[in-house]
């Protein structure tokens, strides 16, 4: 791959949603591979736009302050882009980002990419907003990027979903937790018209569903958890390792047909297999060059994922052989890390990013050594520049330590006085 060196990259979240996650686990992987890394976080801005919706007003006017929020909310990218001089903007699907405000971005010459992991034939606003990104990321292939290609956007790539291995483990739990979260069978997601009528096939056995969206179903209420509230991430994977057999049937919002036989594969398939825990998934056409057929347990009909379901809670030693080879794979393949390594490379090629030797050529020895050495401290890698360096203690959080304040000292001093930062403090 190419080396594209440090790189300052402003991940973009969105203020609520599915893809929330995922683009904290991009954050993380980024910090992980060594780069200056700030998020966005929108979702800190997502209570006074909830909020608009309790005003007493008609909907046109509802609709014109939703249209003005989101557009200041565009706004405080840009301020924070504007002080953090990322070399990347990646943004996540549902991310705030108005097409006036990419545009901008592109005058500033600040490349932009967006990681679209959900379905286009269902969300379709990325017709509007593809185009204006220099970079776009898809979890589907054909015809996506033939339509994407169609409408100007030429830059596009496949790049699957993957999971967390700091977040997505095995968990060895408590008895408590395990009479809290533990079942035969499990469920973890939104109430979409197929799986309404897909799992009342598992009534009657030890079945627990969790999550929300599940309104008015009668038939599985009793089995509904926290009368359907949305469950954090950390309970997600209590329930994946308590459960002997997780369902992982893909959305469809034809309540006609069950399991859709759809491309893309949803996160939920590589986080409880980076769990270790076992799952009977639906199939899926891009599936199979992601798992082999010893790691899930895959199948093409309700009929299928019932019988899958009852033959493999008889057993055990075979449920946990297949749930360890699905989680060595996820490690070795499917990770944030993994995915956020392909895409620097298909972005740093275009943009003809190289690594550099360290610009610490201003300093002398001693001093140049001693920031080489805060780098190391901060994550950077060794190619980091005196800039990244400024970056990454800029974007700590807590009381600073006698180096940091000594790099924030220097920064200024060279803002000031315009030239390179004085040999020593």
């Amino acid at each position: 791959m190419v080396e594209v060196g440090v790189r300052r990259i402003l991940v973009v979240l969105p203020l609520y949603g599915g893809s929330l996650p995922v683009g904290r686990s991009c954050a993380r992987a980024l910090a992980a591979l060594g780069h200056v890394v700030e998020t966005f976080d929108a979702p800190l801005l997502y209570p006074a736009f909830q909020n608009l919706r309790h005003l007493r007003i008609s909907q046109a006017a509802l609709d014109a302050l939703e249209n003005g929020y989101l557009q200041l909310v565009s706004q405080a990218i840009l301020a924070q882009v504007e002080r953090f001089a990322p070399h990347l903007v990646l943004a996540v699907a549902q991310a705030p980002l108005s097409r006036q405000a990419l545009r901008e971005l592109s005058r500033q010459g600040i490349p932009t990419a967006m990681w679209f992991v959900e379905d286009y034939a269902v969300f379709t606003y990325w017709q509007a907003f593809a185009p204006a990104y220099d970079f776009f990321f898809t979890i589907q292939r054909e015809p996506f990027l033939s339509r994407l290609a169609a409408i100007g956007q030429q830059q596009a790539w496949y790049l699957p979903l993957a999971a967390d291995p700091a977040v997505h483990r095995p968990l060895e739990l408590t008895p408590a937790e395990r009479r809290i979260y533990g079942s035969d069978v499990a469920f973890v997601g939104a109430g979409y018209p197929n799986r309404r009528l897909a799992f009342r096939a598992f009534a009657g056995m030890d079945l627990r569903i969790w999550g929300n969206d599940w309104d008015g179903e009668e038939i599985l209420a009793p089995y509904l958890q926290r009368g359907g509230a949305r469950i954090d991430t950390e309970e997600i994977v209590k329930i994946f390792c308590a459960t002997r057999v997780n369902l992982n049937l893909h959305s469809s919002v034809r309540p006609d047909v069950t399991v859709a036989g759809g491309d893309f594969v949803n996160p939920r398939t590589f986080e409880i297999a980076a769990c270790g825990a076992f799952q009977v998934v639906d199939q899926r056409a891009l599936l199979p060059e992601l798992f082999a057929e010893e790691e899930l347990a895959v199948v093409d009909s309700l009929e299928a994922m019932v019988a899958a379901t009852h033959y493999f809670l008889r057993h055990e030693d075979e449920r946990q052989a297949m749930a360890k080879r699905a989680r060595q794979r996820v490690l070795a393949e499917h990770t944030y890390t993994r995915r956020m390594e392909t895409l620097l490379h298909l972005v740093g090629k275009r943009l003809g990013w190289r690594a550099e030797t360290p610009a610490m050529g201003h300093l002398d020895p001693e001093l140049a050594a001693a920031v080489s050495d805060l780098a190391r401290r901060l994550g950077l890698r060794q190619d980091a520049s005196f800039d990244d360096v400024v970056a990454a203690v800029r974007a700590r959080q807590g009381t600073l330590d006698p180096m940091e304040t000594t790099v924030l000292f220097l920064d200024e001093w060279r803002r000031q006085y315009g030239r390179g930062a004085p040999a020593a403090a």
